[in-house]
């Protein structure tokens, strides 16, 4: 009796995990990016600021304009030069969607040579981070002309 009642439960286990069996099916894959629902989006007239060649000393300040199209408010959390004469000024405020702002960005302008710099701005509800670039030439400044030559002795002389 007790075989029989063994291979009974075995059949009725086997039968059980036979039929709650799952067969595992593969992801289809695509091609198709996958596209964002929903959220802020920040777009920018242009992510390249050319200061151009300037003299030394030049307007420091540049500024990049953007809207958010996308349909929720756009918060930017923080803005950071790749180095410290590389300074941006970012609104503290949630830009509605539709609404337009800019970036203020100050380069130190008595720094003489070619430059490239980055200003990477982090946007809350956002994974990836904006990176905008400024680049240009300072020239030195021409020198200044010499003063009124005086005499030796500094007097004027009256002859």
């Amino acid at each position: 009796m007790m075989k029989k009642f063994l291979s009974v439960l075995t059949l009725v286990l086997g039968v059980a995990v036979f039929a709650f069996a799952q067969t595992p099916t593969a992801p289809v894959a695509t091609d198709a990016p996958v596209e964002k629902t929903g959220g802020p989006e920040i777009t920018f007239d242009n992510d390249i600021m050319d200061y151009g060649t300037i003299q030394q000393g030049s307007d420091p300040y540049r500024f990049f304009n953007f809207t958010n199209t996308g349909d929720a408010p756009l918060v930017i959390t923080h803005a950071k030069g790749s180095c410290g004469c590389t300074v941006p000024t970012y609104p503290k405020d949630p830009i509605l969607p539709g609404e337009s702002a800019q970036i203020k960005v100050r380069y130190d302008t008595n720094r003489v040579g070619p430059f490239t710099k980055r200003i990477t701005l982090t946007l809350q509800d956002m994974a990836e981070k904006k990176v905008l670039t400024i680049k240009g030439k300072v020239e030195k400044k021409a020198a200044e002309p010499a003063g009124v030559p005086s005499n030796n002795s500094g007097l004027f002389n009256n002859n």
